[in-house]
């Protein structure tokens, strides 16, 4: 009897862990499968938030603040909002109202600029708004003219793409196909001193002087060139990702316009991307910017296709002023090969202005007149 007792409370025991092995094994209708159920869908939910303001590409100004609305669902808030602007942490908020103003030291630089909302809330994944605005410049440009202090000669078959002047001398870079090359040329009588011409397969276009080095890049084969300038030996090849217009120097970057409204500042040694500006007046963004060249505190950069040079502020990428050079080359002048204005020099010793342009018989001295 003693053996028939324990054999009977040993499967009583056994049934009863069995059916409480059923209830808690993760089967339709238990409890636990509702659970692990309810978790995953949360850890596949996203939190809900929406940007009410700023709309889609509203337009602010250089300095504005910038007011951020948001719309959340109130009876499932999320724990915190994070806010960038332009890639930038800004804020992170917490309570009521979902509201928040982004300060003027975040709206310095001109461009296209985003807004990005993202919440948090538990386990559930983040979820976030993304909106894009503009940045204009927060002034008029100044429209200025010319008068024509001197005339020199200059070489009609010159595809003029890039120009600079050091002590005394011009130096060029022309472009085309089988015309591209580097020159030394003398100011007082156009006269090329000295001349390397590029592979027929490239199309040359801007120059700068970097210390003792030349830069040259070329249009649309992504690669450049470093010169010695006493003897035009080449030093160094450099590449990058976009097309290459026009070139200048601010202190220790090589600063590159790519023919949009962006300029690109690059370490020399390397030629790496270190900053970039993007460039807009009080209307809107202002394309095709081609030659460049540094000038007391400002880029002065030819603008394709015109007979305007625009002045551009390098921290911001406002544009500052123009000078409108229309007329500048008389119609008795051209040929039916002359193109554009293109090519700015500066002397920066003697204070003189030079520009001409692709194919033009002549370069001008000019002074800058209200």
């Amino acid at each position: 009897m003693k053996t028939d007792y324990t054999r009977f409370v040993i499967s009583v025991s056994m049934l009863l862990i069995l059916a409480w092995t059923f209830s808690c094994s993760g089967r339709p209708g238990s409890n636990a499968d509702d659970g692990r159920k309810e978790a995953v869908q949360a850890e596949t939910e996203h939190v809900q938030v929406n940007m009410v303001a700023p709309e889609e590409n509203t337009g602010f100004k250089i300095g504005d603040v910038v007011n951020v609305k948001l719309d959340v669902d109130a009876e499932n808030a999320p724990d915190s909002v994070v806010i960038t602007f332009d890639s930038k942490h800004v804020a992170t908020i917490r309570t009521i109202p979902w509201e928040y103003t982004i300060p003027s030291d975040y709206t310095k630089t001109a461009g296209r600029k985003s807004l990005k909302a993202t919440a948090y809330s538990g386990i559930k994944q983040p979820g976030s708004v993304t909106r894009f605005m503009i940045i204009y410049s927060d002034v008029t440009p100044k429209k200025y003219g010319y008068r024509i202090v001197r005339t020199y000669s200059h070489d009609r078959e010159a595809f003029t793409q890039g120009l600079f002047y050091y002590k005394g001398t011009l130096y060029e870079g022309t472009g085309q196909e089988t015309g591209s090359s580097l020159r030394e040329v003398e100011l007082e009588t156009g006269k090329v001193l000295r001349q390397h011409n590029l592979d027929g397969s490239l199309f040359g276009e801007g120059i700068t002087l970097y210390g003792d080095k030349i830069f040259q890049v070329t249009w649309e084969n992504k690669i450049g060139f470093v010169y010695d300038r006493a003897t035009f030996n080449l030093i160094n090849k450099i590449y990058y990702p976009t097309q290459g217009w026009g070139l200048t120097t601010i202190g220790n970057r090589i600063v590159m316009s790519d023919g949009t409204n962006v300029i690109y500042f690059y370490e020399p040694e390397m030629f790496t991307v270190v900053s970039r500006i993007e460039v807009y007046d009080d209307r809107g963004q202002v394309d095709a910017l081609n030659e460049l060249e540094y000038i007391n505190g400002e880029i002065w950069a030819n603008v394709w296709m015109t007979d305007k040079i625009v002045r551009i502020d390098p921290a911001t990428g406002k544009v500052n002023s123009f000078v409108d050079l229309s007329g500048l080359l008389k119609n008795s002048d051209r040929k039916p090969d002359t193109d554009v204005l293109n090519g700015i020099a500066w002397d920066s010793v003697g204070n003189r202005l030079f520009v001409t342009g692709k194919r033009w018989p002549k370069l001008f001295e000019i002074k800058v007149t209200q």
